[in-house]
């Protein structure tokens, strides 16, 4: 090219959840028996939609306004509708006006980053969701930066390490929070939340705090939204129905803001962001008129508890068989559909193997793990992959230190739930011990 056209941050847009599909699928055309374990779809593994829910979308598609734009933050009826159920759960009190539409919150997410002047960091937690630390990395050409969370208390962010970040790194304008967390399954109590709106306050920062998840927390944890801490401070809140309905593919997502009118630098960011959808024109339609009659049809609640209490049930069962070996971290999951396990100092190397049977597998393997960059926790995901058909995500890939794999828990059926995790332990072991 005449000129560089590659943006700074096109280096920083990573993203091994879906990256590891392509060699699941090489696998498979090789004969090996796959168990999608890496993305968090409920879909994709067999979530049955009730049918009252999709006779609610059925009855929007019959009507010809499902079909055309809607107003650039989203439909005021929705909009409307969502600010008063916030108002009625949180002390932040907002309007219609304080809720944007986006297409997905990786839309929303990549928008929120992208449109802060560049030398602007938002620091996040580490491990984290990819798509924010790669946005974040993006708009900013760097390497992102980042708090860490502690596998040895629950994953739980460490407040000495993010208060040091913040005070020696003074291009740090925004704090990063993911409760519950994606990929830990951490659950962060109230006291951690109120501790960093306090260091946000003290330090005239932002906060932004993903809470897709807000709604599913169990085994008798809690925690709080955002909107009942905030205070004075300026931020963002992210919802959406991709994982409380399910409904991933509808692409919906939303932000609430708070305390705009606090802070004049932080009201005309927010406005860039609403004139960038201007530019985009709008949102879906369809899916944000679905929003009020699903979640206020008298049977969502106990959709959704039955929901939660199948994910409690399944992350004791994860916990209690991968808590019995040796040579690895595990929390149990709290909340959301994630199980992070790190594995301990020093146990991983680049000689551990598991056993292959199929020579082009084999081949195929040992390709990937000679290829320069590679981490010791992705040479164990890759030969547990070709040697039991188990994908799962590579720890690493969430930029953090730690070494070990993300699992959903998504998986429906019991019994294959229950294989799937023995498989694991048991792999992990001769894995360390090979």
């Amino acid at each position: 090219m005449r000129n560089n056209i590659v943006h700074i941050g096109a280096g920083e847009l990573t993203y091994e959840i879906r990256a590891i599909v392509e060699i699941a699928e090489k696998l498979k055309s090789l004969g090996i028996d796959i168990n999608m374990e890496n993305i968090g779809d409920p879909i994709a593994k067999g979530e049955n939609i009730p049918q009252w829910m999709k006779q609610i979308v059925a009855n929007l598609a019959m009507q010809d306004c499902s079909y055309g734009y809607c107003a650039t933050k989203g439909i005021l009826e929705t909009r409307e509708f969502l600010a008063e159920r916030t108002n009625r759960r949180g002390k932040a009190q907002i309007t219609a006006e304080d809720v944007i539409f986006f297409n997905g919150l990786g839309d929303a997410i990549q928008k929120v980053y992208g449109l802060l002047r560049r030398e602007a960091r938002v620091i996040g937690p580490s491990p984290t969701y990819s798509t924010h630390s790669s946005g974040e990395a993006a708009h900013a050409g760097q390497k992102p930066l980042c708090y860490r969370l502690d596998p040895d208390n629950n994953w739980y962010p460490d407040l000495d390490d993010l208060r040091l970040s913040i005070k020696y790194n003074p291009t740090i304008s925004g704090i990063l929070i993911i409760n519950p967390d994606n990929p830990t399954g951490a659950v962060w109590p109230e006291r951690f939340l109120k501790e960093i709106v306090a260091i946000a306050k003290e330090y005239d920062l932002f906060i932004i705090c993903d809470e897709i998840y807000l709604n599913l927390v169990y085994n008798g944890e809690s925690t709080k939204p955002i909107s009942d801490l905030i205070g004075e401070v300026p931020a963002i809140s992210m919802k959406g129905i991709s994982k409380e309905l399910p409904w991933p593919g509808s692409r919906c997502g939303w932000i609430e803001v708070y305390n705009a009118d606090k802070d004049p630098m932080f009201k005309r960011y927010i406005q860039s962001i609403v004139d960038t959808k201007m530019v985009e024109v709008c949102s879906t339609t369809l899916p944000q008129k679905a929003i009020p009659p699903i979640l206020s049809h008298p049977d969502y609640p106990a959709w959704l508890q039955k929901r939660v209490t199948r994910y409690e049930k399944f992350s004791n069962i994860a916990y209690d068989i991968l808590k019995k070996v040796h040579g690895i971290k595990v929390n149990r999951t709290n909340g959301a559909f994630y199980m992070s396990v790190a594995f301990k100092e020093g146990k991983l190397n680049d000689r551990q193997t598991l056993p292959i049977e199929i020579p082009e597998v084999l081949e195929l393997v040992e390709n990937l793990v000679s290829q320069p960059g590679c981490s010791a926790d992705k040479r164990f995901v890759y030969y547990l992959l070709a040697s039991t058909g188990i994908c799962v995500v590579p720890l690493s890939s969430f930029f953090t230190p730690e070494l070990g794999f993300r699992i959903t828990l998504l998986e429906r059926d019991e019994a294959t739930f229950t294989r799937i995790f023995k498989n694991i332990a048991a792999n992990i072991t001769t894995y360390l011990n090979s």
